[in-house]
């Protein structure tokens, strides 16, 4: 047994009734959770599933045995009911255009909406550039342009050269910003930068899956724009017919969004476009596993870091290629989940509790758009007083080689970077900026959620140091949402029980600081979504 060297010492002079026992890591114990997430047993974890539920319930055994607090009166679970709009094949949905009628499938994607059963709805339109609004970063492409009541066309995206992580939020708002001025359906044309990454096949065929969302307190499925009935994605002649008879040139349009800066301005369109379909909700039991370790300290008791990583996966999908139609997931992402079930192991086996309080979470239906933790973010399930002050998101470390530092998107946002920049210096780790700048991942997964509610947040991944650049290509290219990500790959456990210590010793430092994390001054995160919150002066 061996003891952290200032408690030794404090022992030995007598001078403290107590001690904290060093928590341990075991590669061993690591491997054993990923391999059973990972089983075929669970046929892909997809939430709302028998496999999904298997899974919450090792999760929630597994929190028993810690004796961890139930987060939740009287239950490891805090139940989330999904809802699936499906469309109605025997009632095929079209887009028409000028008289033009598009069947869906061909160049219009429309995928099916659970608050109207059968709709049929005609507008005018109008074209709105990119469709970004924000009042900070001075950005309206709906200035001097009449949406009310009609259907706002809007490049996907955002402008090539923006801030990624700006451009990436401001992109997932579009349909707010409609919304908010007045539109009442958004019809969105793929950018050349998306269609490279996509192409149009690969993006229709997604109308094909259902659109899932969770039933709120009025019965419904959940959306943030209810006053966007209708959506649609539109490409090739169905795009040529939106701006027949315009002012603006389509492929004039599209080459100046091709470009740096290239900003379109938005005029009227002149044809009239109805859109029809009829879909069909289906709902499925879900939920999140929560568990609570209280805090020590009767002053910071109520404040609460979140540790949390997404349980769910894909599931089965019979038109995967190849014999193998299960979607295991075993680094996306029963490697998160296991380096928090082995933090919370850390907690529990290490003496002194934390001074503030720990929730630990394994959400549900991450891959069907961050739903498990939007949910829990609306629904709080913290007792009286209590207050949520940063959250921790594990999802999909690439933990097949020693990794020499880690990455921690959204660390240069609060005071959370630097935090976590000590935490890693400690194990002997070091804390790399986003190598991925381009792709906005700090918008894209569930700690996102609790940012919108305007918690300072991070995102832990294996940095890209010495092998890990190559590592995590390799990784995205071969294995990423197919059936190959699974136990067999040449996972490395030593490197999985290091960045579980990074992650405890993380939320170690949070959890024991003397305050809480704040948002940085003038911080586009933290204005937008914490602006009567007290800032931390800005580091730059």
């Amino acid at each position: 047994m061996r003891f952290r060297l200032p408690v030794l010492v404090s022992l030995l002079a007598l001078a403290a009734p107590a001690f904290a026992q060093e928590p341990t890591f075991s590669p061993d114990a690591i491997r054993a959770d990923v391999t059973f997430l990972a089983d075929d047993l669970l046929e892909g974890r997809d939430a709302g599933t028998r496999g999904y539920d298997i899974a919450a319930r090792f999760v929630a055994a597994r929190f028993a045995a810690l004796g961890l607090t139930q987060a939740v009166k009287d239950s490891w679970y805090q139940p989330v009911t999904l809802a699936l709009a499906d469309l109605d094949k025997t009632a095929p949905a079209a887009l028409t255009i000028g008289g033009q009628r598009f069947a869906n499938g061909t160049d219009v994607a429309i995928a099916g909406f659970g608050r109207e059963a059968k709709q049929s709805i005609a507008a005018g339109a109008v074209f709105v550039g990119y469709g970004l609004q924000s009042d900070r970063e001075k950005i309206d492409d709906y200035a001097g342009l009449d949406l009310k009541g009609k259907f706002a066309v809007a490049l996907s995206g955002s402008p090539v050269g923006m801030p990624s992580e700006v451009g990436a939020h401001l992109a997932a708002e579009k349909a707010l910003a409609a919304q908010k001025a007045g539109a009442i359906g958004l019809i969105t044309l793929p950018s050349p930068s998306l269609l490279a990454r996509m192409p149009w096949d690969k993006l229709r065929e997604r109308s094909n899956d259902p659109v899932v969302s969770w039933i709120d307190g009025q019965g419904q499925p959940y959306v943030r724009t209810p006053a966007i009935r209708a959506t649609a994605t539109v490409h090739g002649p169905a795009a040529e017919a939106l701006f027949a008879g315009s002012r603006g040139n389509l492929a004039a349009i599209l080459e100046q969004a091709g470009k740096k800066g290239g900003r379109p301005k938005g005029f009227a369109l002149q044809p009239l476009v109805t859109l029809e379909r009829a879909s069909s909700v289906s709902t499925a039991p879900s939920a999140n596993v929560l568990a609570m370790l209280p805090g020590s300290d009767p002053t910071l008791a109520h404040e609460y870091v979140l540790l949390m990583a997404h349980l769910d996966h894909n599931g089965v999908k019979q038109s995967a290629k190849g014999d193998d139609k299960i979607y295991n997931g075993a680094m996306d992402n029963a490697s998160g989940t296991a380096t928090m079930l082995a933090v919370a192991k850390a907690f529990t086996e290490g003496g002194a509790r934390p001074k503030r309080s720990i929730l630990f979470a394994a959400v549900t239906a991450e891959e069907d758009g961050l739903l498990g933790s939007q949910y829990l973010a609306k629904h709080p399930v913290l007792p009286a007083g209590g207050k949520l002050v940063a959250v921790v998101n594990l999802d999909m470390p690439i933990l097949t080689y020693d990794f020499q530092d880690v990455v921690a998107f959204g660390a240069e946002h609060s005071t959370l970077g630097p935090i976590v920049d000590r935490a890693a210096q400690s194990v002997g780790v070091a804390l790399s900026p986003d190598p991925l700048p381009a792709e906005g991942l700090f918008t894209r997964s569930d700690h996102y959620r609790f940012v919108q509610e305007g918690v300072p947040a991070v995102f832990l991944m294996t940095g890209f140091a010495g092998p890990g650049k190559a590592a995590f290509e390799h990784f995205l290219k071969t294995q990423y949402h197919q059936p190959s990500d699974q136990i067999d790959l040449p996972f490395n456990w030593n490197a999985a029980a290091k960045f579980a210590r990074v992650n405890y010793a993380i939320a170690r430092q949070i959890a024991d600081a003397p305050e809480a994390p704040r948002w940085y001054a003038q911080d586009f995160f933290g204005d937008a979504f914490a602006a009567d919150q007290p800032k931390a002066p800005s580091p730059k």
